[in-house]
């Protein structure tokens, strides 16, 4: 389902904004824009997600407004024509970007062209825009537009200052933090969980191509044979992290809070959601589909001929450390028929999958 809105100027078009649905200071804003707002549970393919064109950012764009979204997080699709650069932009808040297709380069800057860095990315790759610190995305391919998917928790920053302005090209220059390089290596910190697992927390704010990332661990709370990396970027409460499984097995059931945006950047299944007492949802799932999460729901996803990678930023609640002395596995292709099991039951080796019964 698309929306596509006007501007506020219309009465008719406020009172429809208004009727029966809780409101934010985003949603008005954002339909004030002028382009798509896709909503409902999940996209089939972001290459061919429907655009147009918005004059402030100076490219065909798109918001996307699924499901358990609604005033927590915006996600929204941006095209850079071949051979392009966008004009320079300022975001108030931090935001991650996941490459949906193509090639290219982003600088960031400060004040006075201070502090600049240039980042060359590609297909799967995943990044930062920090904060307070201007930036440019352009095209280095001649021959194909690039997509980008934006994520940020601006529907909730508006929701404490309801003044679209503040977040766009503010004069504020954001201080450097001596010593940090911000798009340099990721360095693997030791973790452990609540549970006492142990693990590596990656810390970086670039990540070449999330496809073929090998440095994965063993995550058996989602479902036996599962694999996970968890990603941190330093200097914000954002995060992400990427969950792998083999064919023909399928991810524990599981829920939490609004403000997830999922997406596959490989192999191919499908998910079932449902809130609590609610009609079942199956979609369908292949790189590079995107969905989000009912409020309060739950999810379990399956595989079918390849394996499945879901890579999906969020905020960081909470984190703890600890020295552990497992090392990291790198996936592998194949594995036995094991699968998930819940409390008090036991493990299963036939090649079930969840029903949408």
């Amino acid at each position: 389902m698309v929306e596509t809105w006007g501007t506020l100027d219309s009465s008719e078009e406020v009172a429809t904004t208004h009727i029966g649905i809780n409101v934010y200071t985003y949603d008005d804003w954002m339909r004030s824009v002028g382009i798509p707002v896709h909503t409902g549970f999940f996209i089939s393919d972001l290459r061919t997600l429907e655009l147009a064109w918005w004059e402030d950012r100076g490219c065909e764009a798109a918001f996307i407004q699924l499901m358990g979204q609604e005033g927590i997080i915006e996600a929204r699709v941006s095209e850079i024509p071949p051979g392009e650069s966008l004009p320079p932009f300022k975001l108030s808040v931090d935001e991650v970007v996941y490459v949906v297709e193509g090639r290219g380069l982003t600088s960031v800057w400060g004040a006075g062209d201070a502090r600049r860095q240039t980042v060359e990315w590609q297909k799967h790759s995943i990044f930062l825009l920090e904060r307070n610190r201007y930036h440019q995305f352009s095209n280095t391919r001649g021959d194909l537009p690039v997509r980008l998917l934006h994520y940020n928790y601006l529907p909730l920053a508006m929701s404490t200052i309801p003044d679209p302005a503040f977040f766009f090209n503010n004069p504020y220059d954001a201080p450097e933090v001596e010593g940090r390089e911000f798009y340099s290596e990721a360095k693997a910190v030791p973790r452990a969980d609540r549970r006492g697992r142990r693990g590596f927390l990656w810390r970086g704010n670039f990540f070449p191509d999330m496809q073929s990332w090998d440095q994965l661990d063993s995550n058996e709370t989602r479902g036996a044979g599962g694999h996970s990396v968890y990603i941190q970027f330093p200097g914000s409460e954002m995060s992400s992290h990427m969950s792998v499984f083999a064919p023909q097995l399928y991810k524990k059931a599981h829920r939490h809070g609004p403000g997830r945006v999922i997406v596959i950047p490989a192999g191919e299944g499908y998910t079932i959601l449902w809130e609590e007492g609610k009609e079942k949802i199956v979609c369908p799932g292949r790189k590079p589909a995107l969905w989000s999460r009912p409020t309060g729901g739950s999810t379990s996803t399956s595989t079918s001929a390849a394996p499945r990678r879901d890579t999906w930023p969020s905020i960081r609640r909470a984190s703890s450390t600890a020295t552990p002395t497992s090392r990291w596995a790198t996936y592998p292709t194949t594995r036995s028929n094991t699968r998930m099991r819940s409390p008090g039951c036991a493990r299963s080796s036939r090649r079930s999958w969840p029903s949408a019964a």
